[in-house]
C-alpha cells in the first residue's frame, strides 16, 4: 500500500514547527507504526481507509502533564497532509515528505 514507509513530518504548533519521523505499516485496516520525536520514540495503532490514515500518541505537555496528539492524515507514495488535533491547544496542520 502507499502509506506503508517513513515520512519525515512537520507540525506547525503554536510554539513553533516541530519535525519528527512517522513510520507507517498497513494489514487491512489496522495501521500501526512509530512516531519519533524530542521526546523519543513511540509505538501507536489507528486506522487506514485507502490513503487515510487516523492515529494518536501521547506527549509531554508544555504545560506539564501529557497531552494527546491525534492524526488525521493523507498519506501518498511521497507525501502526507492532513491536520493534529493538539489536545486542548487546538488543531494544527502536518505535513511531510517520504524519506
Amino acid at each position: 500500500m502507499a502509506i506503508n514507509g517513513t515520512y519525515n513530518v512537520t507540525i506547525e504548533t503554536p510554539m513553533g514547527a516541530q519535525t519528527s519521523t512517522v513510520t507507517f505499516k498497513t494489514e487491512g485496516a489496522v495501521l500501526s507504526g512509530t512516531f519519533q520525536g524530542r521526546g523519543g520514540s513511540q509505538a501507536f495503532t489507528g486506522t487506514v481507509e485507502g490513503n487515510n490514515g487516523k492515529w494518536s500518541i501521547t506527549v509531554p505537555s508544555p504545560m506539564g502533564g501529557q497531552i494527546t496528539l491525534s492524526f488525521n492524515c493523507q498519506v501518498t507514495e511521497k507525501e502526507l497532509t492532513g491536520s493534529v488535533q493538539l489536545g486542548q491547544f487546538g488543531t494544527a496542520p502536518v505535513k511531510g515528505t517520504k524519506a
